[in-house]
């Protein structure tokens, strides 16, 4: 039972600012509309006519036995069906004496009345059927007046109407009777309505909700699912309201948004779609907004709207950005020449095309050649601080020509301009260099050496700027200074030093010198002279071989001297390569490497807790501080932060954190990939700082790289290095490697994405999670296993995907495609290709054809890492020896890799198009979107394929094609069609 005393009510809800809502009745039963008698039964009430308090006539009953002792008056309702209601509310209109105004009354005489209920299926109820007691019926209340009337002294009686409301349920049955009982008053039942309640039909939150019954007790919450307004959709959660026991609506819960390119008028009923000009990139509650400049709509309901001809935005650009266009040329560029470099400065270029991020390219042209036209200038010529993407207006260029006239000019770029069809704007200055001095020697070897005596010999300097005169060498022993050098003067590139101390090691440079004058020295090398014990060791190796074999004193006289001879110059040769370098190795490094230590896997311990207290040290939290997450990883967040230990200088580090709520094998192959890195000490290999383990959350925290992984870092710099620095990458995860190989430890997971950058370009290998687990998951198409697991397929060894055989050499194989991911800047390995698809090429003998100017050494070396026979790949130690001498000597990096034959064939890029299947030059192009050129080609007169086919770099700049992708594209597209036309006549021979 209820009692109601309101008819409004006032929500503050969080989604609104303010909503009003009424409650909605429906009628059951009312006295008041009745024409005639009401035919309720008595016992023994007295129905007679009466009027309301608005002077209307209605039918009413009234009691007034308060004179005979044991009342027991009852009056019933007639049945009444409840259409579905649970709870029931009675509003009663009446009338009750007050017993004091009553001459004479007993002390039995009441003020008030009882109501009860009693609920049926059908009507079945006669004169004494319920019977008149309260069991079976349900009392709801004793109801007592607010007000009673009494004698006046006007000589009449004033009524005193009173209003109260009644509510019961829950009900079940088709329906009920209501009863009246009267035990000794005076009073009259003006009216009686019967009602129910219910939520009413509204619009809310951007949903439309139905009309709905309220619940059993006055308690109750039924709730009512929304349905969202035209063009408008759920968000979060599904949207609800809740109708409570007094008919209101309560706080709702979810929401209905207009979704992109509408927006909500009409106090949020209604998503109508963005008018032409307008748009709505979201869902959400925003209104439409006009479109940039620059840009415009093609119909109403537009999400986004479209860039003007000749106007472009980027995928980073925001939606309301106005659209931008390429930067006009830069102005007013300005050279100053100095022997055989150049400094460039030019002014921005006047329109910016409505962007600040215009950067400019310097394109450096050739034009001493002798043929007539210019050509690209080689890697040789060094920029400073770039080539490309410089944000000052100006750069330094050196390592020029002598004598030679060059054309350099100055694009400027901004973000969209690899969108527009047409060339970047350039401003171009022409120069002459002046005669100028040699470049470095950069490559000395050792030819021979002896007890007092070394001879050297060296490479001419790449860039000798005229006749080389003479040569200077400088030499002094490594513990005297620089001041105390000796030189010595050549005019070939071969000289013998005298004069030496035994087993000494000595310092030495050498220089060039034309008529402008000398080059700079080269960096310093160490070279070592024999001891005494060496030289007689190799001659007494060397007498029984000779003895044995003379016939006479002369004869052996002759050997020994040829013997000595050779002996010198082997052991110069071999010591040179192998334990001399060693030891010069160890010398440069400031100390000699101990006994290699041997990986132990932290599985091996019956408790792994225990391999991280060995292998990993233990930081205190409060040396931590997390400053940003900048990724996520497998269990967990990737962030940046500070390490400042105690006594330390504080330092940038990278923190791996392990999520919550994980389970105890989940730390515990967390913490396996610190038990693992803990155990090297590399400069290739990432170094473990620490972990917290004492608290939560668990920590790995490890130095930060600041370019991130290889693969992203070439993919945002691509065509932005020289084949040399690419190779010294390389070289650096290979020596990493070797590292990892000596140790007995197998990574299994090589690739650019596992390999992090430095902001020195310094590469490091790591990710050491695959290593040890291999998981039942697939839900990654670069990890599977027709095994089942969890299997890099494109950079795996085919005996590690079929048989699971994981060695150093499988390690080998993938750093061959690691070689290939960096020289193509990234690219996916096998481009588009299925796993399947990969596998089943490998099993054919089919390699990675060579990336878009990769020089055939390094092709070769990827080949020779991709031998089916594991036991024929090069090990790591003779991979670092191989890089090292093309970084010596870097003409072997100038020639570029011709086609492959015999069993290694190339594998051809399947995101190029066979050229066989186009009938002309033009649809060739048109297929490589590149069919801006076809002018091009035509008036240069490429309009067939074997002519395109023999086109070089020279060739694609003389058409016209200057943007770098576009040259790229093309040039690898010939490379491809060159690989299909060999393959053709293959077929045919």
């Amino acid at each position: 039972m209820s009692v109601v005393k309101k008819n409004i009510i006032s929500l503050k809800l969080p989604m609104f600012d303010r909503l009003f809502l009424c409650w909605s009745t429906e009628t059951l039963m009312d006295s008041t509309t009745a024409t005639a008698e009401l035919g309720w039964t008595v016992y023994p009430w007295e129905e007679v006519s009466g009027y309301d308090e608005n002077m209307n006539t209605i039918r009413t009953y009234q009691v007034c036995n308060v004179f005979d002792s044991n009342q027991n008056n009852w009056v019933r309702t007639k049945y009444i069906r409840r259409r579905g209601a649970q709870r029931i509310h009675v509003e009663m209109k009446f009338s009750v004496r007050d017993c004091s105004s009553i001459p004479n009354v007993p002390g039995s005489c009441k003020e008030t009345f009882n109501l009860y209920y009693y609920e049926s299926d059908s009507d079945t109820a006669n004169r004494n059927s319920p019977p008149w007691m309260e069991n079976p019926w349900i009392k709801v209340d004793t109801i007592a007046a607010d007000e009673s009337f009494s004698q006046v002294d006007l000589g009449g009686r004033v009524m005193k109407i009173n209003t109260e409301v009644r509510s019961f349920g829950p009900v079940s049955k088709n329906g009920f009777y209501l009863a009246f009982q009267d035990y000794g008053g005076c009073m009259s039942l003006i009216a009686v309505r019967v009602f129910y309640r219910k939520c009413p039909r509204i619009i809310t939150n951007g949903a439309l909700f139905q009309e709905t019954l309220s619940g059993a007790e006055s308690t109750s919450l039924v709730a009512a699912r929304g349905v969202c307004i035209p063009n408008a959709e759920e968000v979060d959660v599904p949207i609800k309201l809740y109708c409570n026991g007094d008919g209101e609506w309560m706080v709702p819960i979810g929401r209905c948004m207009c979704k992109a390119g509408n927006e909500a008028v009409e106090n949020g009923t209604v998503c109508r779609a963005c008018p032409s000009g307008f748009f709505k990139s979201t869902q959400g509650d925003q209104l439409c907004l006009q479109c940039p400049i620059n840009s415009r709509t093609t119909s109403e309901g537009a999400i986004n709207c479209v860039c003007r001809n000749g106007y472009y935005r980027t995928d980073s650009d925001p939606l309301q950005m106005p659209c931008t266009t390429v930067p006009s040329a830069p102005q007013a560029v300005i050279s100053s020449v100095n022997e055989t470099s150049v400094m460039l400065e030019w002014m921005s270029p006047r329109d910016s095309g409505g962007r600040e991020d215009v950067v400019y390219n310097i394109i450096c042209k050739s034009c001493g050649g002798g043929r007539g036209g210019c050509t690209r200038c080689g890697d040789n010529v060094q920029f400073v601080p770039r080539q490309l993407g410089l944000t000052e207006s100006r750069v330094y260029i050196s390592d020029l020509l002598a004598h030679t006239q060059y054309t350099f000019e100055v694009q400027a770029v901004n973000g969209v301009s690899d969108q527009s069809p047409y060339s970047p704007q350039y401003a171009s200055v022409n120069i002459t260099t002046n005669q100028a001095a040699p470049s470095t020697v950069s490559i000395m070897h050792q030819v021979s050496r002896s007890v007092d005596s070394i001879t050297l010999s060296w490479s001419q300097p790449d860039q000798p700027n005229g006749v080389i005169l003479d040569y200077e060498l400088q030499y002094y022993e490594k513990d005297l200074s620089e001041h105390n050098a000796s030189t010595i003067r050549s005019q070939t590139n071969t000289v013998v030093i005298r004069g030496l101390k035994p087993g000494s090691i000595y310092v030495f440079q050498v220089r060039a010198r034309t008529v402008a004058g000398f080059g700079r020295y080269s960096g310093k090398l160490y070279f070592q002279t024999m001891t005494e014990e060496e030289y007689n060791t190799s001659i007494q190796e060397k007498l029984p071989l000779i003895i044995g074999s003379a016939a006479a004193g002369l004869v052996f006289l002759i050997a020994l001297v040829v013997i000595i001879i050779v002996c010198n110059r082997r052991r110069g040769f071999d010591r040179h390569d192998s334990e001399y370098t060693d030891k010069l190795q160890h010398y440069t490094s400031g100390h000699m490497t101990p006994g290699m230590k041997i990986y132990i896997d932290p599985f091996t311990y019956e408790d792994p807790n225990e391999a991280v207290r060995e292998f990993a040290k233990e930081i205190d939290i409060s040396c931590v501080k997390i400053e940003q997450v900048i990724g996520a990883g497998e269990f967990g967040e990737v962030c940046s932060g500070n390490l400042k230990l105690p006594g330390k200088r504080e330092m940038f580090v990278a923190i791996k954190t392990l999520k919550s709520g994980y389970t105890e094998k989940q730390r515990r192959d967390f913490l396996s990939e610190a038990s693992i890195m803990g155990q090297f000490d590399h400069p290739n290999v990432i170094h473990l700082e620490g972990v917290v383990t004492k608290s939560s959350p668990v920590m790995i925290i490890t130095e930060f790289m600041e370019n991130g992984s290889l693969d992203t870092f070439l993919r945002q710099n691509d065509g932005q290095f020289t084949v040399i620095q690419l190779v010294g990458m390389l070289r650096g995860i290979a020596s990493g490697m070797k590292y990892l190989a000596d140790m007995n430890y197998v990574h299994r997971d090589l690739a650019a994405r596992n390999i992090l950058v430095n902001s020195n370009l310094v590469c490091k290998v790591s990710d050491f999670g695959l290593s040890r687990f291999l998981e039942d998951d697939t839900s990654d198409p670069t990890y599977t296993s027709a095994l089942g697991g969890k299997i890099p397929i494109r950079w795996t060894a085919p005996e590690a995907i079929q048989y699971r055989k994981f060695t150093s050499a499988s390690d080998v194989w993938s750093y061959g495609i690691v070689m290939w991911e960096v020289m193509s800047y990234g690219e996916r390995p096998y481009w588009d290709m299925t796993n399947q698809d990969v596998i089943n090429a490998i099993e054919q003998d089919y390699r990675l054809p060579p990336p878009m100017d990769c020089p055939s050494a390094l092709h070769q070396l990827m080949l020779d890492c991709w031998q089916k026979d594991r036991n024929n790949r090069p090990k790591f130690s003779q991979i670092v020896n191989n890089l090292d001498k093309m970084i010596r000597n870097p003409n072997t990096l100038k020639a570029m890799t011709p086609l492959s034959s015999g069993v290694h064939l190339p594998l051809l890029d399947r995101s190029i198009p066979d050229f066989s299947t186009f009938s002309s030059v033009d649809e060739w192009l048109d297929a490589i979107k590149m069919g801006q050129y076809k002018d091009n080609f035509a008036n240069s007169d490429f309009s067939t394929f074997d002519v395109v086919s023999q086109m070089t770099m020279e060739d694609i700049l003389r058409v016209g094609v200057t943007l770098a992708g576009h040259q790229k594209k093309i040039l690898n597209s010939i490379q491809m069609m060159r690989a299909q036309m060999n393959q053709i006549q293959s077929v045919e021979v």
